[in-house]
């Protein structure tokens, strides 16, 4: 590894940091309109629902798409054409009047977050950071795009308080069109691990799709999508329904936002703000302890925390303290599956890798949005869906456990 390779405060892990915070800003924000859009066309929970679960489904397919062609032709290429066709995403979108319209619209915003998210932007941080940092330095850019989990939500229900849903959409489509300017800052050194390095895509990516422990890996991600999906779209409107439209403190009103799921708001902000010191802890960990365990006991405080949720009494105390400990966990596990990644099968190509593995996260997230959708039209509720999280997050817990985290040997050398 090179001298030159600093791990922290560098334009280019500083530019990085804010592709992710814009990025995620906005993705973060999408569970806010569920009440306004199904409000204005009268649409049931599902159409909506769907149409963001469409999109965390499109992204899982995009993310190992745009981390191959980034290897191939260059981040700043993948990460320009994600910002366009997510910008053109959010400007169609504004525009449709149908539930198909929104679903099928959706698939080019969840194809632009995946130009311009975890799967391209931490193949860049990894290469450009030193091998004994480099888990801390995945850690700081997954905590950025948790800040943007906390500016996003807030900032859509303050646009919201005097621009129409529609509207809203076509400010965040100019704000992702700015992520241009950042392009320049966005040139990583390439690894320099031989062992890889000479090896081409198809051979490194076969030999690890071959490897049990990688399909290991990408069966534990699923639980992590599906818990992060369902909160992220539903939480703000099922905590509007069973606490009502709570502002504690009268906190958001004299901020100017409205309040008709401000407390759902201020929850997905709070699991942001906590998931900004979870997922550098659990970058910082990544260095000392194995990231397996780690990994398994993220899991099994996600089962153990959902579960306590579920089963105390709903008021708006729990629901920020739940909101503080699970963001915590929220990201946590990002740092420490894509330095796993790096560290099991090189860097080189650990975008397309992660990207596959991702695909397993966007998958339980496209499960996550889209059952809380359909299960609520038919029960009434969400608690269906959250107990299936709890079991989801216990299997995760398991599968993490036989993992070899040494190099792999199937690694062509």
């Amino acid at each position: 590894m090179t001298a030159e390779r600093t791990p922290l405060v560098t334009p280019i892990l500083i530019a990085s940091c804010l592709v992710l915070v814009i990025g995620f800003g906005i993705r973060a924000s999408f569970g806010v309109f569920q009440i306004p859009v199904a409000d204005e066309f009268g649409w049931p929970r599902a159409d909506f629902s769907l149409a963001i679960a469409i999109q965390n489904l499109a992204w899982g397919f995009g993310q190992p798409i745009f981390s191959a062609f980034a290897e191939r032709f260059g981040d700043r290429r993948a990460i320009g054409i994600g910002a366009l066709v997510y910008a053109l995403g959010l400007v169609l979108s504004a525009n449709a009047v149908t539930p198909e319209g929104h679903q099928l619209l959706n698939i080019l915003i969840g194809f632009g977050i995946a130009g311009t998210g975890f799967g391209v932007i931490l193949a860049i941080v990894g290469r450009a950071s030193s091998p004994e940092h480099r888990s801390l330095a995945l850690g700081i850019a997954t905590a950025a795009g948790s800040g943007g989990q906390v500016i996003g939500p807030l900032a859509a229900e303050f646009l919201l308080s005097f621009l129409s849903w529609a509207q809203v959409f076509l400010v965040f489509a100019g704000t992702m069109i700015a992520i241009l300017a950042l392009l320049p800052f966005l040139r990583s050194p390439q690894p320099i691990e031989r062992t890889v390095e000479d090896a081409p895509m198809g051979k490194v990516v076969g030999a690890a799709i071959r490897d049990p422990s990688f399909l290991l890996i990408f069966l534990g991600f699923f639980s992590c999508g599906y818990q992060l999906g369902f909160v992220t779209a539903h939480f703000p409107a099922f905590i509007t329904e069973v606490c009502g439209p709570i502002d504690p403190g009268g906190l958001l009103a004299g901020l100017g936002i409205r309040t008709t799921s401000a407390l759902g708001a201020l929850a997905i902000a709070l699991i942001g703000i906590a998931n900004i010191g979870g997922t550098i802890v659990a970058g910082l960990l990544g260095n000392i302890y194995r990231k397996k365990y780690l990994l398994a006991q993220i899991y099994l405080a996600r089962t153990v925390v959902s579960a306590a949720f579920i089963l105390a009494p709903m008021t708006p105390a729990s629901v920020m303290l739940f909101s503080l400990v699970m963001g915590a966990l929220w990201l946590a596990t990002v740092p420490l599956t894509s330095g796993l990644i790096a560290q099991i099968y090189g860097l080189r190509y650990m975008g397309t890798l992660y990207g596959i593995v991702f695909l397993s996260h966007q998958i339980g997230a496209f499960a996550g949005v889209w059952l809380g959708g359909a299960l609520y039209d038919i029960t009434g509720t969400y608690t269906l869906v959250w107990w299936i999280g709890v079991g989801v997050g216990a299997f995760s817990a398991i599968v993490h456990l036989p993992i070899e985290e040494r190099p792999s040997r199937s690694v062509p050398a």
